[in-house]
């Protein structure tokens, strides 16, 4: 069944590649023909008529005796130059007022002709020389004065009898080609069919091992020509694949542990808050003193659950291409300063040394001012939240080639090895005790990678336990902003 539907279909696909080209050259062909044949009409007529003494002694025998006789004389004379064969090109004398049949190349007078849009304007007085190829005859109209009121329209009709011979002619030969070629394809399609069938059935078999879960079947590969080729991709898509569905479980586990990470963080605010609310509504006895210090619990933890909440739906933001930078100029100098200035009082309260030294004047950098001040202000709170009380935190700006370099360095707790990978993974922290007694909520650092990355700068981070923790930051002088809506 296989075999006859691939050679069914091969066969088919060598026919469209046969005939439609044919089928292209054909119309091509008949409406050059159409065209061309046209174009020569209409060339000859105007250059018979403009260009000799035609329509000169046309006139001169429209003031004669028996005008259209004569007319007819000369006409028949000039025969050669105007294509009459009477066959396929005729010509006509016409009256100008009534379109009457006054004398032909055929000898018919009296005849019926169709009154064309080139004899109207011929009647009004105007040389007529207009037509389409797609039409099915050509005609010329040209008037002729007479002798006093007495005028007259030469007509010049072709019927396409000679195109439409061509035509037929270009049709029997395409055709005739399009059979020869039926027959050559027809070969040639059994002829690959069998040469390809043995390692198709080979991929299928292969195929639908993969399809029941089994990765282990290898095609084997015996040439090196497009066959082996693709033998030996298959090969690779299927190790390829197999490697795609651990990484797929892997990261399933991954989204199972951040559900239930959020799942655990939120639910710990709000087992707090229903706590101490019952506990107020249950006990009437509680002191002022103690119900101000529950309500202030139950506050801290709703504003705990409330930046939860805002972190996750800023990454959320991000994951969707949905937050864009409001881009300016500004002083990465003095974000630097407004940050370290807006932290002073905590530091200062933790008996932390806060230090910023920058490299003479930094350039001005293009970026979303805010953003930048986020990621600086989150990091060095960080800092400041992870190293011991009378600890030092420094906070140092330069210029290094073509971007600019911030480096925050503590003396705090600093990250293990094994976890400093992962720091950036959401929700993730090295000690969740102090992280959640500090209100951390372990999404600080992904948003701050998320916003570096977006101005395309990078984040590292390197510590060494019990000594500190150093992150540097690096944002492009030059707009390279990696903006989502892009």
């Amino acid at each position: 069944m296989m075999k006859r539907s691939f050679q069914a279909k091969l066969i088919f696909l060598m026919l469209l590649l046969i005939m439609l080209p044919m089928i292209v050259v054909m119309v091509f062909l008949v409406r050059g023909v159409q065209d061309f044949y046209t174009t020569q009409f209409y060339s000859q007529m105007e250059t018979a008529f403009t260009q000799s003494e035609l329509l000169w002694e046309l006139r001169s025998a429209a003031a004669m005796e028996d005008p259209a006789l004569h007319m007819k004389d000369i006409l028949t004379v000039f025969g050669g130059k105007l294509g009459i064969d009477t066959s396929t090109r005729n010509f006509y004398i016409l009256d100008s007022e009534t379109a009457e049949v006054l004398e032909a190349s055929l000898d018919d007078k009296g005849a019926n002709i169709n009154i064309t849009p080139n004899i109207i304007s011929a009647m009004m007085g105007g040389d007529a020389y207009n037509g389409n190829s797609r039409s099915d005859y050509m005609d010329v109209a040209v008037p002729v004065s007479g002798v006093g009121d007495k005028d007259y329209v030469v007509y010049i009709l072709d019927n396409k009898q000679v195109v439409r011979g061509l035509n037929a002619e270009i049709f029997e030969l395409i055709l005739e080609t399009v059979l020869i070629g039926v027959a050559i394809s027809v070969a040639i399609s059994l002829f690959i069919s069998r040469a390809l069938l043995s390692t198709i059935r080979g991929i299928t078999k292969a195929a639908e091992a993969m399809a029941d879960g089994d990765f282990s079947s290898k095609i084997s590969v015996e040439s090196e020509d497009e066959i082996g080729v693709l033998s030996r991709t298959f090969n690779d898509m299927a190790e390829q694949i197999e490697t795609m569905l651990e990484e797929l479980k892997k990261s399933e586990k991954l989204r199972r542990e951040f559900v239930a990470n959020v799942s655990h963080e939120l639910r710990t605010p709000l087992t707090s808050i229903r706590t101490y609310a019952e506990t107020i509504y249950e006990s009437p006895e509680l002191s002022k003193e103690t119900e101000n210090d529950f309500l202030h619990v139950i506050i801290n933890e709703s504003d705990r659950m409330t930046k939860i909440v805002k972190d996750l739906l800023e990454l959320s933001r991000f994951d969707a291409g949905n937050t864009e930078l409001m881009l300016e100029e500004f002083s990465i100098e003095q974000a630097m300063r407004d940050v370290c200035a807006a932290v002073a009082m905590e530091a200062r309260r933790r008996g932390h040394e806060l230090c910023l030294e920058i490299d003479d004047k930094l350039p001005l950098i293009n970026g979303d001012r805010a953003r930048v001040e986020q990621v600086l202000m989150n990091i060095i709170i960080n800092a400041l939240n992870y190293t011991p009380d009378k600890g030092k935190v420094t906070v140092f700006g330069g210029a290094v080639e073509d971007y600019i370099m911030i480096r925050i360095t503590d003396t705090g707790i600093g990250i293990p090895n094994e976890d400093l990978p992962r720091v950036f993974d959401r929700f993730y922290r090295v000690d969740k005790a102090r992280s959640r007694e500090s209100g951390g909520t372990g999404l600080g650092l992904p948003i701050a990678r998320e916003i570096v990355v977006m101005h395309g700068g990078d984040i590292q981070i390197t510590s060494t336990p019990d000594i500190g923790t150093t992150v540097t930051i690096k944002l492009p002088l030059k707009s390279e902003m990696k903006n989502e809506q892009d």
